[in-house]
């Protein structure tokens, strides 16, 4: 008997020391002549229960073991399993490992006792051939059963079911289908795979390659390429050992082969490339995570969310409600679910074990939840977990990065803003950016601009909770100071009255360069979300300085594109906060701001109240470019509430204090703004003047903006005093200025003047069209003073082509939209406008009235011109219901207005309505005012020409 207080001597199947990463060469498997339960088959067991104990304890992976003890992680796979004999060098390596004395040294001196009896036992019985083992048997088929409730996709499950169409490559067709957990992957290749199960008579093979399962490290290749040739009935004897032996084991009985495989939870091309089989008719099905770039001639199916409609049909189903389910509900649910199936699955499983639950009170319910993840949980399914498993596979700086994404309050993020949010270098933010969204955590809805689905945003917030507060906050504040110094930078070019910044914000270390306004514009549309969204984030984390900064450097963006409602919000809050903060200049700035929006939106007395108030605090403060501002706010206010006298004094106050500062922007924009008194008040010659030295001022600066208002005013001059070619040319300088600047009110605007040159000159078709596009423009941008003019401008052209309905009815409302706005001269126009319907409509009675008050609105307002058109209209309205004496009188008094005011087309039209009253009884006089009136309208290119020389032709003719 030998010594049993010494080592047995060793076989030769037990090498002292394999070599490093690899299994020991000879090693023999574990003998099954004794049975299941026999002596060596015991030993082996105890020494494999033991070792995953201990491995176990320890926290380690077969595969982290493997590397610690200069195996590979198939040997230690196949010591668990007994399949492998276990050796005293792996014995003893892995008691020092583990420091666990001799345990599995003790328990390898017992395996080896009893496979030496066992050897002994064998040799003395009678020698004989053992019979073959049998050869495992071959399975067709391991796909998991077919989703019974599958919905949706149909567009991506027909381009699978398209990849098995003969003859499609010469190579083997593989298609990844990648995306973020919970997405339907499985589900989708699963479903395809079923459809697809006779197209494959070899067989179907299903394999989780792991790459995300809780407490399972990813599948090594080599392992699963055994279970495979295992399946198609290669013995386990006869399995090479090498990772490449076995791959061309496994193309090699493929080749020829019909066979679909699904190769499921991928974790890397690595891992997935000795699987492939080499035969051009079989078909790989890759799901995976991550995208898988690296993985040579497959064609990748990137999975998305499910479309709304699609998202509704899945919820419906799996709730086993009926399709007549409240549709509204049913909307709001998947929405909450971010459209995603595992949440949507998981959120209708719950309400499908309550028939009684009311659908729309249940949806109520999870929309104000405080965790809407921990709702989206049942039995061992979760939405959290699966979240968990992407995230735990981060390496610790993605890891960081992807918890501060959780941070962001806006809707996307560019690498300019996670290298402010992260405080690392852009190159590296760009990198680690293009990682996430590799790994599907992120999406890329537009080039280089990347957000979170809205559960993967709730789940990194709920991560971010674990962080030190300071660490937070750090990170917040790094964020709102590149947001706000960016959009001060942006303010510079987009600015239409220059003003130093209350808080001006240092630039980041990686700042984002905008050298010119149409850099500026861009970078504000894009980021106006996210800047939004901070504003609000600064309200309700108390952070006074940012918030007052936000919204001063995005106020001339928002007046510029709105919406404005927002921009009243943010300022008034912008306002109440510098106020409560003790900071006097932002809130006499947030104040400015604030009217000046008020003003377009048509509250003309809120407006001018506030640049009262504005006005106010910068005397006290002694601010005088900001009094500057409010002076000339105050002006603009004062000519839309009919006030012209008092709208001048203010604006030649702000012009001189804009002088005195050498401020040549502001005065610019006075002389314009003065210039535009003295045209409604029918100085058109003065208007034109100083119109003409706003824009050369303008151009002097390099003001686009500037330009192209001053170009507007100019055009509205030359129409107003017949030059329509003139105003045309303008007009259309204009416009094209605002449209490469992207202003969208002054796009607006000059698209209703040009409208109006088109009428004007008989092009009735493109001025409905031009008017048209401007009511839109003005619709989209809250604009009431502009939609009330714009419809009044629809009406004329309707009135002009014949539609008498119509225009009345446009003119009604554009005369209820002034009178909202307390508008007296947009009343007037409307008001007349609705005059000239009836006289149309032969309502002589009701034309008059309308008239009547038009022409007292306009004499209210010192609107001399309007005083004129409307007496030509009262003179019409006379003449056609049989007064010829007194329609004459008034047309000499329109007549008398029009010479006044110097407008050439209200002086024709005056003229041809005496020619008209004068012609019964006096033919030459007639004549001599048609001439006249003719000689003009041919001059300004008017579109009575016509009409009023074929007249002329005509009393010429009797007269002869």
């Amino acid at each position: 008997m030998p010594d049993e207080a010494a080592d047995p001597p060793l076989s030769e199947d037990e090498p002292h020391s394999p070599p490093p990463d690899r299994a020991p060469e000879n090693s023999a498997l574990v003998p099954a002549v004794d049975g299941a339960d026999g002596p060596v088959r015991q030993a082996a067991e105890a020494f494999a229960a033991e070792l995953i104990r201990l491995r176990t304890a320890a926290k380690l992976s077969q595969l982290a073991l493997a590397q610690r003890l200069g195996y590979t992680k198939s040997y230690v796979t196949h010591l668990e399993r007994c399949t492998q004999a276990p050796t005293k060098p792996v014995a003893r390596q892995a008691d020092e490992f583990f420091g666990s004395g001799e345990a599995l040294t003790r328990l390898w001196r017992a395996y080896h006792t009893a496979r030496t009896a066992s050897r002994r036992q064998q040799s003395q019985r009678p020698t004989h051939q053992a019979p073959p083992r049998p050869a495992p048997a071959a399975l067709h088929s391991t796909l998991p059963r077919d989703i019974a409730a599958f919905t949706g996709r149909e567009g991506e499950l027909h381009r699978l079911l398209r990849a098995a169409e003969a003859g499609r490559a010469p190579v083997i067709s593989i298609h990844t289908v990648d995306g973020m957990a919970g997405v339907g992957k499985t589900a989708l290749v699963t479903h395809a795979a079923h459809q697809l199960a006779a197209r494959y008579p070899d067989g179907h093979r299903f394999v989780d390659l792991h790459a995300h399962t809780a407490g399972q490290p990813p599948a090594d290749p080599s392992d699963v390429l055994a279970t495979l040739l295992i399946s198609i009935g290669i013995s386990p004897q006869n399995l090479p050992d090498t990772l490449e032996e076995r791959a061309a084991l496994w193309r090699d009985r493929l080749a020829g082969s019909r066979m679909l495989l699904i190769l499921d939870n991928a974790a890397s091309p690595d891992q997935v490339e000795p699987l492939l089989p080499a035969s051009q008719e079989c078909l790989v099905l890759v799901t995976s995570r991550r995208r898988l770039i690296a993985l040579d001639g497959a064609e990748p199916l990137p999975l998305d969310t499910l479309p709304p409609d699609q998202a509704a049909r899945l919820f419906t189903r799996l709730a086993r409600r009926t399709p007549d389910t409240d549709h509204t509900a049913v909307t709001e649910a998947v929405r909450l679910c971010g459209h995603l199936p595992l949440a949507i699955t998981l959120l209708a499983a719950r309400l499908a074990h309550h028939p009684a639950w009311d659908l729309t009170t249940f949806t109520d319910e999870f929309a104000t939840t405080q965790d809407r993840l921990s709702e989206l949980e049942t039995g061992n399914r979760a939405v959290a977990a699966a979240f968990d498993l992407s995230y735990q596979d981060l390496a610790p700086h993605l890891q960081h990065l992807f918890r501060h994404l959780g941070l962001h309050p806006g809707p996307d993020i560019d690498p300019y803003a996670t290298a402010a949010l992260t405080g690392v270098p852009l190159a590296q933010a760009r990198r680690r950016l293009e990682t996430l969204y590799t790994d599907h955590l992120i999406e890329e809805p537009t080039p280089r601009r990347y957000r979170l689905h809205d559960l993967l945003r709730e789940y990194a917030h709920t991560l971010t909770t674990h962080d030190p507060t300071d660490t937070r906050t750090q990170a917040t504040h790094r964020l709102l100071n590149y947001y706000t110094h960016t959009a001060q930078t942006a303010d510079h070019h987009l600015n239409d009255t220059p003003r130093p910044h209350t808080h001006p914000t240092p630039a980041p270390d990686d700042a984002l360069e905008l050298n010119n306004r149409e850099q500026a514009l861009a970078w504000m549309r894009t980021e106006h979300p996210n800047l939004i969204a901070c504003a609000h984030h600064t309200t309700n984390h108390t952070q006074p300085t940012h918030l007052i900064a936000l919204a001063d450097a995005m106020a001339a963006y928002l007046r510029q594109q709105g919406p404005w409602d927002q921009a009243i919000t943010l300022h008034h809050i912008a306002a109440t906060t510098a106020h409560h903060s003790n900071d006097p200049h932002s809130e006499a700035d947030a104040l400015q701001d604030l009217g000046r929006v008020r003003y377009l939106t048509g509250d003309f007395v809120g407006a001018g109240e506030l640049a009262g108030q504005a006005l106010e605090l910068h005397r006290t403060l002694g601010n005088r470019p900001g009094q500057a501002n409010a002076l000339w706010e105050l002006g603009r206010v004062r000519q839309l509430t009919d006030d012209y006298a008092g709208a001048g004094e203010p604006t030649r106050q702000a012009l001189e204090l804009y002088r005195t500062l050498g401020n040549r922007h502001g005065q610019a924009n006075a002389l314009q703004d003065l210039g535009r008194v003295r045209q409604l008040t029918g100085d058109f010659v003065g208007a034109g003047e100083l119109a003409g030295q706003a824009l050369e001022l303008h151009r002097t600066l390099g003001n686009r903006l500037g330009e192209a208002n001053a170009l507007w005013e100019l055009g509205r001059v030359r129409q107003l005093t017949g030059d329509f070619v003139g105003a045309g040319e303008l007009t259309r300088q204009a416009l094209e200025l605002h449209r490469t600047l992207g202003n969208r009110l002054g796009e607006a605007n000059a698209l209703w003047e040009l409208g109006r040159v088109q009428r004007l000159t008989g092009d009735y078709a493109g001025a409905g069209e031009l008017t048209r596009q401007a009511l839109e423009l003005h619709r989209t941008l809250g604009n009431r003073n502009g939609q009330a003019n714009a419809l009044w401008e629809l009406g004329r052209v309707r009135q002009l082509t014949g539609d008498f309905a119509g225009a009345g009815e446009l003119a009604g409302q554009a005369l209820e939209l002034h009178r909202t706005l307390g508008n007296r001269p947009g009343q007037a126009n409307a008001l007349w406008e609705l005059g000239r319907v009836q006289i149309e409509l032969r309502n002589f009675t009701a034309a008059a009235d309308l008239l009547d008050r038009s022409r007292v609105l306009f004499a209210e307002v010192g609107d001399v011109q309007g005083e004129a058109e409307v007496l030509n209209s009262t003179g019409a309205l006379l003449a056609r219901s049989g007064q010829p004496r007194r329609a004459l009188d008034t047309y000499q008094q329109a007549l008398l207005l029009a010479r006044q005011v110097r407008s050439p087309l209200d002086e024709a039209h005056a003229l041809e309505g005496i020619a008209r009253c004068q012609a019964p009884t006096d033919t030459r006089a007639a004549i001599t005012s048609l001439r006249e009136a003719v000689a003009i309208y041919q001059r300004i290119g008017a579109a009575e020409t016509a009409t009023a020389t074929e007249y002329l032709t005509h009393l010429e003719a009797e007269q002869a």
